[in-house]
């Protein structure tokens, strides 16, 4: 039996009254630490590194950890406060069961039965309806052994095509993009190549707030002389620096993307060698771009020609260039139009395969890369396979010691699986480290769909908002409390590392997964004794897929503090900067141009909704907040949602900072206070997405995907706003001197 960790009123003895306010002397002041655990923050892709302090099966510090080489010891407000969760009351601690006349709705069950009953709802609902009336959904901020294990564990255990993961609601955009154009889904270059970049554009991304250790490099690009380019419709903290900003209208970056690439070919600031080279289709982009003239882009995207003119003056001049991009340019209907038509800018430019040269996205979760490598997409396979491949499913297969043809075909995607629920097709659903009902598009829309759903089971650590609609809980493990890999957004694997056990009952998900699986019947191909066995597994179904991790090993990913796919082989040094010699991942070796005509987005403003809205992250909350709206000193920093909008806008409606506001689109409304600011299109209002029920953002957004990648329009929905007459209560600080519990 594991270690209960430390109690709350433990850690009040021990640390003083107040968790969010560290003693003299740090965290750990005198405590006397069991030991220190070097492994990697639990939130988004940057994957910094972090040394935790463990005592008593608890973890109570960190310390930072400098040899690192991503992050040299640097931790965002989130890394430097992710390990207050381990001890939060909320933490679930045994299995439990839907009782409406229990406490909370919930009551406590054995492991056997909750088990039991999991595996008996899974086979009722399948002999009933078929084997796809069983969905199951996923998340990215698992392990690169756990992400592998859900989709073998999907395809064999559950036998089901409908699999997908919560990366479609974040990246699968930009991988799409980059698939298509240049034959593989990885940043072409690692974070050290930032620096030497005499243009560096970030493209969409709130980097600053969202990724706070990449304005670090994009400093030292500066240092020596960089201009520095920000694309976004609010002057995000780091386009407050910007050489050049582009205030673009939501919904509008392929517009400018194409005014760029128009200025390019009439200028002649191209690489003719390079195109002609390691490339294909230039013709077809010159095409789509004939008529975008800056003045017309203008017109569209409220981004003076002269700045768009400037933009494409100093890409197209500069020796050295990187674009980085994020979700505000891909979640779109048209997102992986939005990614080619960055792309393509690289290409004509010749800005790839060199030092200081390429167009990335900035990956957004956890593991978000190495999750959407391993095969817990509906349409993938272990390697970055294509499930509908007949040599991939054989090679999978075989590793796998199945039939090729046990593994079923490709399954529907995330919102698709919400829809199909609503509609009654699916019945049956088991998640894992995913919170819809905050993170999907139209909530309200998906709070109805989880009602209808005859048996719905979740894998978690605290019983996220999703996760209260659930028949039978089961308790996971947090990231500190299990051991494998992880891939960081460069492409860089690392090695997580074990700092604690589960506490109480809760047990590791790659083995709560094993037990449905023996249960199943289908315990054969799951003999796995540990994560290491799993990725050994993973290597070899890994082998001569774009994604190849099959010269990784445990030892070396640790040793070397990480290695850079693909690795085709043992003793491969790995390849930090991808298309060296010009050589891209198609067969022929050539990068695709794309024709990318601007279209407008599936709602635009009119005469009843006439402000549009985009959403996104604040610098103290991470996704769906389950994890940082339980840490005081987070929510302090941002305890509720916020309308930023712009004075011109405030006084058209007659608001004032802090007045309360209620903002209505076709789908919902949310009212709350209003943030008066100058950093925003007048025409456009923000709002962050991380809270919950009243408070939620994705109340208001479009289900629209899409029709590439199936990612939601969630940066771009028409609305309406107005003064609230009525009150609403704000959050005392006083209430946060612990830990936040769920809104």
């Amino acid at each position: 039996m594991a270690k209960l960790p430390l109690t709350e009123q433990q850690l009040i003895e021990a640390y003083g009254p107040h968790l969010n306010e560290a003693p003299p002397g740090g965290w750990d002041a005198g405590l006397e630490i069991d030991r220190v655990v070097n492994t990697h923050c639990c939130f988004c892709g940057q994957q910094c590194g972090i040394k935790l302090k463990v005592r008593d099966n608890a973890v109570v510090g960190f310390e930072p950890w400098y040899e690192f080489p991503f992050n040299e010891g640097k931790l965002c407000p989130k890394g430097v406060k992710r390990y207050l969760q381990g001890s939060h009351p909320d933490r679930l601690l045994h299995p439990m069961e839907r009782d409406p006349a229990a406490p909370g709705g919930f009551r406590q069950v054995s492991w056997d039965h909750a088990l039991d009953r999991v595996v008996g709802e899974i086979r009722r609902i399948q002999q009933t309806y078929g084997d796809d009336a069983f969905a199951m959904l996923s998340g990215v901020s698992l392990t690169n052994e756990k992400s592998y294990l859900v989709g073998k564990f999907a395809r064999l255990g559950l036998h089901t095509a409908n699999l997908d993961y919560n990366g479609r609601y974040c990246m699968v955009s930009a991988g799409a993009g980059s698939k298509k154009a240049l034959g593989v889904d990885r940043s072409p270059n690692p974070w050290s190549d930032i620096p030497l970049a005499d243009v560096v554009w970030i493209a969409g991304s709130n980097v600053a707030e969202t990724f706070p250790i990449t304005t670090s490099y994009i400093w030292r690009a500066r240092d020596r002389g960089a201009k520095l380019i920000v694309q976004d419709p609010r002057v995000v903290p780091l386009a407050r620096t910007a050489d050049l900003f582009l205030g673009v209208r939501p919904g509008t970056d392929s517009a400018l993307f194409g005014a760029v690439l128009h200025t390019l070919i009439r200028r002649d600031w191209l690489d003719h060698e390079f195109v002609d080279a390691h490339t294909l289709d230039f013709d077809d982009a010159v095409a789509a771009v004939a008529d975008m003239t800056p003045r017309w882009a203008a017109d569209i995207t409220g981004v003076p020609a002269a700045r768009i003119e400037q933009a494409a003056e100093w890409w197209g001049s500069s020796a050295t260039g990187m674009l980085l991009h994020a979700r505000g340019i891909e979640q779109h209907t048209k997102g992986v139009d939005n990614v080619l038509a960055a792309i393509n800018l690289g290409l004509a430019t010749g800005k790839f395969g060199k030092p200081g040269c390429g167009v990335s996205t900035i990956t957004g979760q956890g593991n978000g890369q190495g999750g959407r490598e391993h095969g817990h997409k509906c349409d993938q396979l272990p390697g970055n396979r294509d499930i509908s491949n007949p040599e991939h499913r054989a090679h999978v297969a075989s590793v796998w010691g199945c039939d090729e043809s046990e593994i079923p075909g490709k399954g529907i995607p995330a919102q698709e699986i919400i829809e199909a629920i609503h509609a009654g097709k699916i019945k049956g659903l088991l998640s894992i480290c995913f919170n819809p009902l905050v993170s999907s598009p139209d909530s309200n829309f998906t709070a109805a769909a989880l009602d209808r759903l005859e048996f719905y089971s979740v894998i978690e650590f605290f019983l996220s908002e999703t996760a209260q609609h659930a028949d039978v809980v089961l308790p996971g493990s947090l990231h500190e409390e299990d051991e494998g890999t992880a891939t960081s957004g460069e492409g860089r694997i690392i090695k997580i590392n074990a700092a604690v056990e589960p506490p109480g009952e809760a047990h590791l998900d790659w083995q709560i997964l094993l037990d449905i699986a023996e249960r199943l019947g289908k315990g054969k191909y799951f003999p796995y004794k540990n994560t290491q066995e799993i990725f050994e597994e993973l290597r070899l179904a890994s082998a001569g897929g774009t994604a190849d991790y099959l010269g990784a090993t445990w030892d070396r990913i640790e040793n070397e503090m990480g290695l850079f796919w693909p690795i085709p082989e043992i003793g491969h040094p790995g390849t930090p900067r991808l298309f060296e010699g010009g050589r891209f991942f198609h067969p022929d070796g050539k990068a695709r141009f794309h024709g990318v005509p601007f279209k407008e987005s599936a709602e635009v403003v009119d005469d009843e909704y006439p402000v549009w809205l985009t959403t996104g992250r604040v610098v103290s909350q991470y996704l769906s907040g389950t994890q940082t709206r339980r840490i005081a000193g987070l929510v302090a920093q941002y305890p509720e949602p916020l309308c930023e909008m712009h004075p011109q806008l405030a006084e058209r409606i007659g608001v004032t900072d802090g007045d309360i506001v209620t903002v209505t689109s076709r789908r919902g409304d949310i009212t709350l206070p209003a943030r008066v600011v100058n950093t925003i299109r007048p025409d456009t209002v923000f709002i962050p997405y991380h809270w919950p029920g009243a408070k939620a953002a994705n109340q208001l957004t479009n289900r629209a995907v899409d029709p590439i990648s199936k990612m939601p329009e969630f940066k771009v929905a028409a609305v309406r706003i107005a003064r609230s007459p009525g009150h609403v209560e704000t959050t005392d600080r006083r209430d946060l001197e612990l830990h936040e519990g769920p809104s």
